[in-house]
């Protein structure tokens, strides 16, 4: 009777206790594409994973367990050279809950094809934010810092900065690894990359649009939507005007293909004027999508 009412009391208050972790993250590895029988290893690092996402401490907030950052890692393991070694590719997903809603709106959808690593079975990953441990390590620790900068950023205007800026200095002490992806000639479109246009003053206008966009654009939606989506409009103005500055930024770029869908769905009821003017700027800044964005022209 006792224990049956201690598990009622903790169940009522769950919603209440604070964590220090702030990821609730699913971590999947898959390992169909590599030929032979042992599989227990990749099971062995999806739950390393796991376990070092989820249970680090990235930040020094505490939060409640309904506050903790959705997201998503997918590892594709493609090739293993040797019984330690791995290649493959990642697919990170970044979701945020809309107020007052049960939607969660996307944020962040990247595929990083630089994934190459060593990993023994039952080693703990470890991490140092100064001093290099091992590609995994400084894989998962700076997507980690990247999608809590990211949902920061969409709640307080530049509030992600202190996260971008450790994920930078992952990228600094990575590169002492040799791996691809941690150097700015490796790829235009890299982990380099993502710190530095985050980080970069000069394109500032993505980040601000991101914080615009949600806390000011979806969360109001609910409540007053014409306020809502004149908040939109205004974040889109802002990536135009970054685009003006920087075409094809990579950043730029992330943030529309995350997007794009819902801004299809948000402006097919809005004024002709504002679906206009969206639609205009869509296609100047994202021509690949152009017929999409066209659809908010066609619908009532």
């Amino acid at each position: 009777m006792r224990n049956s009412l201690i598990t009622l009391i903790l169940l009522v208050l769950l919603p209440f206790l604070s964590f220090s972790q702030e990821l609730n993250c699913s971590v999947q590895v898959n390992s169909r594409q590599v030929q032979g029988t042992d599989k227990q290893v990749f099971s062995t690092m999806q739950k390393a994973i796991f376990e070092f996402v989820n249970n680090t401490k990235w930040t020094g907030y505490n939060v409640k367990v309904q506050e903790r950052i959705e997201c998503t890692m997918l590892f594709t393991i493609t090739d293993r050279p040797s019984a330690d070694e791995f290649i493959g590719r990642l697919n990170v997903v970044l979701r945020r809950p809309v107020f007052n809603t049960s939607y969660s709106t996307p944020i962040f959808n990247w595929v990083d094809k630089d994934i190459h690593f060593k990993y023994l079975e039952h080693e703990p990953i470890e991490f140092n934010e100064n001093s290099y441990s091992s590609n995994l390590s400084s894989i998962c620790s700076f997507y980690s810092y990247l999608m809590i900068g990211l949902d920061f950023d969409s709640f307080s205007k530049f509030g992600g900065s202190p996260y971008f800026e450790k994920a930078q200095t992952i990228v600094n002490v990575a590169q002492n690894g040799n791996e691809k992806g941690w150097n700015s000639f490796d790829s235009q479109k890299n982990r380099y990359w993502l710190a530095e246009n985050l980080l970069n003053n000069s394109y500032a206008g993505v980040r601000e649009a991101n914080y615009l966009y949600h806390i000011k654009g979806l969360d109001k939606m609910q409540d007053n939507t014409d306020m809502g989506r004149s908040k939109i409009v205004e974040a889109v103005e802002l990536l135009k005007r970054v685009n003006e500055q920087r075409p094809n930024l990579f950043i730029l770029k992330l943030f529309l293909e995350a997007k794009s869908d819902e801004l299809v769905n948000i402006f097919k009821k809005a004024s002709n004027m504002d679906k206009t003017k969206v639609v205009n700027i869509l296609k100047e800044i994202d021509p690949a999508n152009a017929s999409e964005y066209q659809k908010i022209m066609q619908s009532n």
